[in-house]
């Protein structure tokens, strides 16, 4: 088998969804003859743990992990938290705090002006001089770095600057066109250090990996590189055990966080005048949050008059989240209002599918997510502030319900089977070594 290192900051037992990506991937190349050593931090900012992914890991895997120094530890202190307070990432505000005071602001500044291109950039260094000896001793046939963060990225260009090595640079997010860029408090100059550091990474980099088409598009005007585009998935496996049987409620189900630029007021008022409106919609409709759920949106759905009708329930493990998809009657995505919102392509949306269960998606029409749900048949979508659009479709979806009738037949979602996936990541990985030892 041909070797590939991986570069990735976020491994079991950390939780969320950044894990998942290459965890699966991992988990299936050896089918493909290739053979996966990952490189990860010893002791990472975990926002979640979820031992159980450990159980996806196959037996034998190396695993290389460095210490890592983050500025964590001094945020909390300068901010007040407590030391074993996790650090909630995307600007979410759990219900109990108060809005951010000026230390807080002042942290952001630093993180965004100090930390670059992100607050792992102290792993760089060290990280890259392990390396370098480590691979004198343990050669491999590429490298891949898969980001956020994206201070991986230099890990793996320096690596390849030294050892003449093969890489594929994976974007499971945008650089600067993700969607909490504008609100690090960059200055001018800072901004164009990550622009260059962007460039740098897309021109330098063998081959690059995007989970989306508009990502690519958007790199395309910035590099002559070649880009491949290999979504997220879902795991059939994960599903296994999973029943199709009509659940007892019409649950409405949102899993993962849920930032503020997420929140959809124009659902909570749908919503409320649904029940308000058909007696029988009220008695059936639950709304079940499984995840952080920032206080903005529990705020508005209790200003809606929907707090009676909504459940809380905190992280589960992944493991978890099929029996809770299958508790669904309709799986709800809520993409961030942004101006480039129609980029964002997040992996929850492949999981959807796997489960079966009809998808509501808030998202833009022009968008990646729209684009897969509309050609696999799993959803509805329902552009932002279109309210009558929404109790339109949820009254459509309601009626199948009741007549436990589906009318969204899913179709072709087996091209995003993890397996299926890797199977593509290994064709990448073959071609690029094939043309560097050419």
């Amino acid at each position: 088998m041909k070797r590939v290192l991986i570069l990735t900051y976020y491994w079991p037992p950390s939780g969320g969804a950044g894990v998942q990506r290459w965890l699966k991937f991992v988990k299936y190349l050896r089918r493909f003859n290739w053979e996966p050593v990952v490189v990860t931090p010893a002791n990472p900012e975990r926002p979640y743990e979820d031992p159980s992914l450990t159980k996806d890991i196959p037996a034998d895997t190396q695993i290389v992990t460095i210490p890592i120094k983050e500025p964590y530890t001094w945020y909390k202190r300068f901010t007040g938290k407590q030391k074993g307070e996790t650090f909630q990432h995307g600007f979410l505000r759990e219900a109990k705090q108060k809005s951010p005071g000026l230390k807080e602001k002042l942290s952001v500044w630093i993180r965004g002006n100090i930390f670059i291109p992100d607050a792992r950039v102290l792993w760089v260094r060290p990280t890259t001089n392990f390396l370098s000896k480590y691979l004198q001793a343990h050669p491999v046939d590429l490298i891949v770095s898969t980001g956020p963060p994206h201070s991986v990225h230099l890990i793996a260009k320096a690596l390849k600057r030294k050892h003449k090595l093969a890489w594929i640079a994976d974007f499971r997010d945008p650089w600067t066109g993700i969607y909490y860029f504008d609100k690090l408090m960059l200055t001018y100059l800072t901004k164009r250090i990550h622009h260059r550091l962007e460039r740098s990474v897309l021109n330098n980099a063998d081959h690059i990996v995007v989970v989306g088409n508009t990502m690519k598009h958007d790199f395309q005007q910035i590099t002559v590189r070649p880009i491949t585009v290999i979504t997220n998935g879902y795991d059939q496996e994960d599903f296994e055990k999973v029943s199709l049987q009509r659940p007892n409620k019409f649950r409405m189900v949102y899993t993962g966080m849920f930032l503020p630029d997420q929140n959809p007021p124009e659902l909570w008022q749908a919503l409320s005048e649904l029940i308000q409106e058909h007696e029988d919609f009220g008695k059936w409709f639950e709304l079940l949050l499984v995840g952080k759920t920032d206080q903005s949106i529990l705020q508005q759905i209790h200003k809606t008059g929907l707090g009676e009708h909504t459940h809380i329930q905190d992280y589960v493990p992944h493991s978890d989240l099929p029996s809770v998809w299958e508790k669904a009657a309709v799986l709800l995505l809520s993409i961030n209002r942004i101006p480039n919102a129609a980029y964002i392509l997040t992996g929850k949306v492949f999981e959807y599918l796997g489960s079966g269960r009809p998808i509501l998606a808030i998202c833009p029409e022009s968008g990646d997510i729209a684009g897969i749900i509309k050609e696999t048949k799993t959803g509805i979508v329902v552009p932002f502030n279109q309210k009558e659009r929404l109790k339109d479709s949820i009254l459509k979806l309601f009626t199948d319900y009741k007549h436990q009738k589906s009318t969204l037949p899913s179709i072709a979602i087996t091209k995003y089977s993890r397996l299926s996936l890797t199977q593509q990541m290994a064709e990448v990985f073959d071609e690029v070594t094939t043309h560097s030892n050419a």
